[in-house]
């Protein structure tokens, strides 16, 4: 599967494009409307930062006790249940009067249940395209949650002035309810891709048997780490820049449609093998010139072309699915939403705490400069595997994963 007709004549794939493009919407705005206001309450750029990206620091919760349920509940039931409860949670942190301590409760609340969303969604991808669309289909997704976050956070800024803050998460509000629509009606009725109950012991019983594979884990790293810093780059665009952060988050977005359109559709697979660290190092490396404070036009083309490197995680999912049992994917791809989550929330966190004892601009630099030397450190981990050239392509499946892979890494 080569083509954006053949994706979308995949039945099923629309209404699951629409589902997570009405929630991405959701995010990007109700995100956008929750760090001004807990901004202009406290004046923190710390606590701004996590009223945004709270919701990614509780993901290591979720990941150890919920994730084995990725493969075990029905991915339409499960999807519709999580839109809702997240409508309802955003409407609540618009009720006047309610408290910082409040809000955080909520936040950091539905992060944890979060960690569900992203098993669910990408095995029901895996599932519902063939194993050559899959990265095909995924480029899709992140090309429209870059477009829509480049629309949601220019419209988001505009709303925050002129329905409010609070208005504005309704509004979020509703797009997730629309999203839980779109799911419940566009969506069939699947069987769990796993059999038995869920349960915290299985989470965990399935984390140890992925983490088991040195090749994994350095790919788990790659996709984790770096990603993570980055984003924490990026929870400081509001005290950095409070009128303009709108526009640096747009060309974020913008940034990452590009890199996400031309790995998911142009980029050979011969070059998809080595092009993750390269991407990694992009991503990272033009965030370095913010403590010359670039004049805005300046700092909004490094923003845009910095993000470009976010492409890096489709060309290492690809690779850690490439590595995982067809009956984990769910609880794989899962886990490296959650920990890449997980990871946006620590970095938000760090850079919003050396932002207060320095100054946005440096805690920038220093997040850079930290995602760099990761990335450096895992390149040897992430090198592609030399090819037999005794042995026919065709014979190089994914028939015993856990073997082959696990004996290759020691």
């Amino acid at each position: 599967m080569r083509t954006y007709r053949e994706l979308f004549r995949t039945p099923e794939f629309t209404p699951l494009f629409l589902s997570s493009t009405g929630q991405v919407a959701a995010q990007t705005v109700s995100g956008l409307a929750l760090g001004i206001q807990v901004y202009t309450a406290t004046g923190s750029p710390l606590l701004s930062a996590l009223a945004m990206f709270g919701p990614s620091l509780t993901q290591v919760i979720g990941a150890a006790t919920l994730l084995s349920a990725a493969d075990r509940l029905p991915p339409r039931a499960a999807l519709t249940g999580l839109s809702v409860l997240f409508g309802l949670g955003t409407a609540a942190q618009a009720v006047p009067g309610l408290p910082v301590a409040g809000v955080f409760a909520i936040v950091l609340g539905l992060g944890v249940v979060s960690a569900l969303g992203g098993g669910v969604r990408y095995g029901l991808l895996n599932e519902v395209l063939d194993k050559e669309g899959y990265l095909l289909g995924r480029a899709v997704l992140n090309m429209s949650t870059g477009t829509v976050q480049i629309c949601g956070f220019a419209v988001g800024g505009v709303l925050t002035t002129l329905a409010s803050p609070r208005g504005t998460l309704l509004i979020g509000a509703a797009l997730y309810l629309a999203g839980a629509t779109i799911a419940r009606l566009g969506l069939s009725r699947r069987m769990p891709r796993a059999t038995g109950q869920p349960s915290v012991a299985e989470t965990w019983r399935n984390n140890g048997r992925l983490w088991s594979s040195k090749p994994r884990r350095y790919v788990y790293l790659a996709l984790w780490v770096p990603n993570g810093l980055i984003v924490g780059c990026e929870s400081l665009y509001v005290p950095y820049a409070p009128r303009h952060a709108g526009i640096l988050f747009a060309c974020g977005a913008l940034g990452m449609l590009v890199g996400d359109t031309l790995a998911g559709r142009f980029v050979p697979q011969r070059w998809r093998e080595r092009l993750g660290v390269p991407l990694c190092l992009l991503l990272a490396a033009p965030f370095l010139v913010f403590p010359l404070h670039p004049a805005l036009p300046l700092a909004a083309a490094t923003v845009a072309l910095a993000t470009v490197g976010y492409s890096a995680s489709l060309l290492l999912q690809e690779h850690l699915i490439s590595l995982t049992p067809d009956e984990l994917t769910g609880h794989a791809l899962g886990l490296h939403s959650s920990g890449m989550l997980t990871m946006q929330g620590v970095g938000a966190t760090l850079a919003g705490a050396v932002a207060e004892r320095t100054s946005p601009a440096t805690a920038m630099a220093v997040m850079a400069a930290t995602s760099l030397a990761v990335t450096l450190s895992l390149a040897p981990g992430l090198r592609p595997p030399a090819r037999r050239t005794s042995e026919p392509v065709g014979l190089r499946k994914r028939e015993s994963p856990e073997l082959t892979h696990e004996d290759a890494g020691k």
